[in-house]
């Protein structure tokens, strides 16, 4: 007699492995991409070296296990103990490390006996902006060979994989970031009723920016510009506002010097906030003055919304960032030269229009969450295959 009982097979487990679990680039792409891939085709749980923040609701998947491994400051060698008791018990089927932070996972996953391995290079912080530390990069070749697949998020960080780590162009896919063009949007007429009373007058320019203020993301430099072209333009106090959305080492010190110069009413640093969208909607430039790039998600939010982008020509911003078509490019670290994009922009609001809307159609037409997503799981169905 035969059974009527069915089995099913459960899709295979891809455990992401990261540093933190908060606010990020690096973190809005891997909540992206789980929200995007069908659930059919795989399942997810994120370990945490460090731990997680209320970003984690913004995963929208049911029943991905997020663990926090609680990582003490320094060397923890109980790290790597406790990390290979979690892949043992999880049993994923590929293990997706990203960056330098969470690389020594490769070789846990190895030993715990994990066959397919991938790792993740989404841009570089401030301690080797240019990927040229010779420790780091030692380190790097020495996991090279535990790694089955690279995924490098720019074209820049994809020839820095081949020519300085010495990863094999065969194994190294570059995906770029996809943004969701439904949710960041341009302006629709809706008014923003939040932010402190009398900052979004009806004719005020409101020049953006969100990320971590952490140093590498060199805030202080948009307060300089910023001041700046109050001190050229004087008038422009009645219409000039500066939102910079996000937390970070930095937030205080450009706090102080925006009071220093008696224009702290002219500036919004609301920190961490849920409603990003809304907020870039009442933006009309967006401004990145970072030291370094992996690919920027606020710069294709900032474009998805239908806003010009000025940027400095580090990583991949100049992969994002078309020069008079898109936005303005300006060296790192030259406050001058970001107070004079952003002067332009401020004088010409027809450019302000046309560069916006030819940010959206850039965005449209090469940077979808279905492009995206559709990379990774190519990525995720090779490194799969016998």
């Amino acid at each position: 007699m035969k059974s009527s009982r069915t089995f099913t097979t459960q899709p295979p487990l891809i455990v992401h492995v990261i540093h933190h679990l908060g606010v990020g680039g690096l973190e809005n792409g891997l909540v992206n991409l789980i929200n995007h891939i069908p659930p059919e085709r795989y399942r997810h749980a994120i370990v945490c070296l460090k731990g997680y923040s209320d970003f984690r609701h913004r995963i929208l998947r049911e029943n991905v296990e997020i663990v926090a491994l609680n990582k003490r400051e320094g060397h923890d060698f109980g790290l790597y103990i406790n990390l290979f008791g979690t892949l043992r018990r999880l049993k994923p089927d590929i293990v997706h490390t990203r960056n330098l932070s969470t690389m020594e996972g490769q070789v846990i996953a190895a030993v715990a006996g994990v066959r397919t391995r991938i790792h993740g290079e989404h841009g570089r912080d401030l301690f080797d902006l240019h990927g040229k530390n010779r420790k780091y990069n030692l380190l790097r070749k020495a996991i090279r060979p535990f790694v089955n697949h690279f995924i490098a998020v720019s074209r820049d960080l994809e020839s820095w994989l081949a020519d300085t780590v010495g990863a094999t162009p065969q194994r190294i896919n570059q995906i770029y970031n996809g943004v969701d063009s439904l949710r960041f949007h341009p302006r629709d007429g809706a008014l923003f009723r939040a932010g402190p009373q009398g900052f979004f007058t009806e004719n005020a320019f409101v020049i953006g920016s969100v990320g971590r203020m952490a140093g590498v993301k060199n805030y202080p430099s948009l307060v300089q510009a910023f001041l700046r072209v109050l001190e050229e333009e004087p008038a422009a106090r009645e219409h000039l506002r500066l939102l910079i959305v996000g937390e970070g080492t930095t937030r205080r010190e450009c706090i102080d010097m925006l009071r220093k110069a008696g224009a702290e009413a002219l500036a919004w640093f609301p920190g961490e906030r849920a409603d990003i969208p809304e907020l870039m909607r009442v933006m009309d430039l967006f401004v990145l003055p970072s030291l370094g790039e992996g690919i920027s998600n606020t710069i294709l939010e900032a474009m998805s919304t239908g806003l010009p982008v000025v940027a400095t020509s580090v990583g991949g911003n100049v992969e994002l960032v078309k020069e008079e078509y898109t936005g303005m490019l300006v060296p790192p670290g030259v406050p001058s030269a970001l107070a004079e994009a952003m002067l332009r922009y401020y004088k010409n609001p027809d450019l302000i229009i046309q560069h916006g809307k030819a940010a959206r159609r850039q965005i449209e037409a090469s940077f979808s969450m279905e492009a995206m997503t559709k990379g990774y799981l190519q990525v995720y169905d090779k490194a799969l295959r016998p």
